[in-house]
């Protein structure tokens, strides 16, 4: 499809006529979508294997949809109506394969199995298209080639997706997501255990950090929030679309923007040498020129405004451990 032809894609019915599901619902991402879908007048019904307090404003339907039968989730899909179905489930270590193949391919399987299947919205990830050279903006048409297990699990996912879109299986789309800041963020993601450690500092003593030399991109999880809900008002467009700030920055002037949103001084934060071992490339800017053709969006937040939210909430959340991760 043309960039021509996806500035015209036909919408879904207007805001707060739908019925969402959210699968992962009660993740990072997840809880952030199911408040954008209600925002805007939607039903949400969050799917996950377990309930947690922070999805309370939403009916709750308990499944482990990777360790489901796709018959299962087709059977939930169908009771519920259901007009949309986002897939925001993500899985570290043991669990790649589990929930970022296994999981999509069951989903895969309950929407062929349906008469009018929903309309999904797939997360994705920029880290699927691997390192890129210095300077380049990566946009939709790079061929992907992931350098760790993770983006591999994930571009298969995002490939039998695709594959199943362009086949007429159902309608969708796959949004590769750069890494997120802001509210309530994941405790294994480097900021979100940074924000943790920074919490309780001793101004005098500091905190000893190795920070990668690299610049990536960072989207507040609002925006991406934000843009799973237009995406799942436009069919028949593009099936992939790309979701980032625009902007590489560096991973040490991010470390300072978190300092500052604490009311830390920089001495807070003590610089050491050492080898940095990263799921992100040392290099990461994405292209979001599709993103606003065809799904009119824009990021919203600035970093400052993404890193305040991050302190704000991780601050006011009840204490969970965390591990150093980047």
């Amino acid at each position: 499809m043309t960039d021509e032809e996806d500035t015209v894609a036909p919408l879904m019915p207007p805001s707060g006529s739908f019925r969402v599901a959210v699968l992962g619902a009660t993740g990072c991402m997840g809880r952030h979508i199911c408040a954008a879908f209600a925002a805007e007048g939607s039903e949400v019904i969050a799917i996950a294997r377990r309930y947690a307090p922070r999805i309370a404003a939403h009916r709750f339907q308990s499944l482990d949809v990777a360790g489901s039968t796709s018959e299962e989730l087709a059977r939930v899909l169908a009771e519920e109506n259901i007009d949309v179905v986002v897939n925001a489930t993500l899985g570290w270590g043991d669990e790649l394969h589990y929930t970022n193949v296994q999981l999509v391919e069951r989903l895969i399987g309950a929407l062929a199995l349906l008469q009018r299947p929903p309309r999904l919205v797939h997360l994705g990830t920029i880290h699927e298209y691997g390192p890129v050279p210095f300077g380049t903006s990566i946009h939709e048409g790079i061929t992907p080639d992931p350098a760790n297990p993770y983006g591999t699990t994930k571009l298969t996912a995002s490939q039998m997706i695709l594959d199943a879109v362009r086949d007429g299986t159902f309608d969708g789309v796959v949004l590769r997501v750069a890494n997120t800041l802001g509210p309530h963020p994941a405790l294994e993601s480097f900021f979100g255990s940074l924000a943790v450690r920074l919490r309780g500092v001793d101004v005098a003593a500091g905190i000893e950090l190795t920070i990668a030399d690299a610049q990536r991109d960072y989207v507040d999880v609002r925006d991406a929030a934000d843009a799973v809900v237009r995406a799942a008002r436009i069919t028949r467009a593009d099936p992939l679309v790309n979701i980032g700030r625009g902007q590489a920055m560096g991973v040490r002037t991010l470390v300072d923007e978190l300092v500052t949103a604490a009311g830390l001084p920089a001495e807070a934060i003590r610089e050491q040498r050492g080898e940095v071992h990263s799921r992100g490339a040392d290099w990461v800017r994405v292209d979001i020129s599709r993103a606003a053709r065809l799904l009119g969006w824009h990021p919203r937040f600035t970093i400052g405004e993404s890193m305040r939210a991050m302190w704000d909430t991780v601050t006011a959340d009840q204490s969970l451990p965390a591990r150093n991760a980047d």
